[in-house]
């Protein structure tokens, strides 16, 4: 029997301005997307014998003891488990774990899933207070967290390469654009460049509409092996590469403001999955702010350490640009619920399936997904190919 692993299944909750319309609970929320994603994998969730959960340590959550909460609400009792949290990019984390787990028979199907309801519970704070050892040299000291350590690397790209705001505005317009082709979007009214540069400073260089939303999130997702997947009448997304690296929790300890940890992951996964850039039809990356668009689209080859201001403004990255980035809209239109990398996953998967309906990208058959954690401090890049 085969045993490459595939997603199967994927869902996410619907949101309303933002917000998961009456959610019970981070578990309940949790509970229902799982339900789905099941479902949607032609399976029932006591075919799960892997279970893989990550929430964001500073918001209210499953507890110390994620997969253990999430598993005694779903009556699971998985032979593999994983609650490893490395940020936003855990998830890309989660789906190659879950395929090497898969292909070496440790488990068959295994289930990811995230929750959170901050726009909800407003319950969003700022992390890396003076007591927290690691940023006992910044916090003290004025630098909001996490988007003064992106602005620093905004900062820096602009000095070292010429880049504009213009140009990073131009990436929050584009994604836009295509938040207007998805209904689940949050936002989905158009917007120019001006209107970002209009738009309040959060921190010199980034304006609001630089920074990523603030809503509620729920999403899950299948992994299993191709032939059970097949066996449901299901054809799943194979993982066909994947890495992960990391490189520093505070900005003092980044090697370099302007290089991401994706430099090294991208190259790693298409590798893997004996594929290049040429090959990609569609790029999800975390878009916590505009630079981390910027930065992982230079990092991950697209184009030259610092040609990404070029790369946006004149390939384009919107539904009428040279590359396809961000789809649904990112975390810049679409949402962003604390920790974003599942919702990118969702997306490339049913673009691959040709599900996306008005946003459909034509004959996508490879897409490239890149999570970014942290402060730029993690990064984990999954290649999803079409069976």
């Amino acid at each position: 029997m085969s045993r490459t692993a595939v997603i199967a299944g994927v869902a996410q909750a619907p949101l309303v301005d933002g917000r998961i319309p009456d959610a019970p609970s981070i578990l309940g929320v949790q509970a229902d997307v799982a339900k789905r994603a099941a479902a949607d994998a032609g399976i029932s969730l006591a075919e799960v014998d892997g279970l893989m959960v990550s929430g964001t340590w500073n918001l209210p959550g499953p507890g110390i003891l994620p997969t253990v909460a999430v598993g005694e609400y779903l009556g699971l009792r998985p032979r593999y488990m994983n609650s490893s949290n490395i940020g936003g990019s855990s998830f890309e984390l989660f789906a190659a774990h879950a395929a090497m787990a898969i292909e070496s028979g440790y488990c068959d199907t295994v289930l990811v899933t995230y929750g959170s309801l901050q726009r909800t519970e407003s319950s969003r704070t700022l992390v890396g207070r003076p007591p927290a050892l690691m940023m006992q040299h910044e916090s003290p000291f004025g630098l909001p967290a996490p988007v003064g350590g992106y602005a620093m690397s905004a900062m820096r790209h602009m000095y070292q390469f010429g880049t504009t705001q213009e140009q990073l505005a131009a990436i929050a317009v584009q994604a836009r654009e295509w938040a207007a082709l998805n209904p689940e979007a949050t936002k989905r009214d158009p917007i120019t460049v001006d209107d970002v540069l209009a738009s309040p400073m959060v921190t010199d260089p980034l304006h609001r509409l630089d920074c990523c939303l603030v809503t509620d999130g729920a999403a899950a997702l299948i992994v299993t092996t191709e032939d059970r997947a097949r066996a449901s009448g299901v054809t799943g997304v194979k993982i066909a590469g994947y890495a992960e690296q990391q490189s520093h929790w505070t900005m003092t300890q980044m090697d370099d403001l302007v290089v991401t940890p994706a430099a090294a992951t991208g190259p790693r996964a298409l590798s893997m999955a004996g594929l290049t850039v040429s090959d990609v039809d569609v790029i999800e990356v975390y878009d916590s702010f505009t630079i981390t668009t910027l930065l992982q689209l230079e990092d991950l080859g697209f184009c030259e350490k610092g040609g990404g201001g070029r790369l946006v403004t004149e390939v384009g990255i919107g539904p009428k640009g040279g590359l396809a980035v961000n789809t649904h809209g990112g975390g810049l239109s679409y949402g962003h619920p604390g920790m974003y990398g599942m919702f990118i996953l969702i997306e490339a998967v049913r673009q691959l399936r040709g599900e996306a309906g008005d946003r459909q990208v034509g004959n996508a058959e490879v897409a490239l997904v890149s999570g970014m954690g942290g402060v730029l401090s993690s990064a984990a890049t999954t290649v999803l190919v079409t069976a």
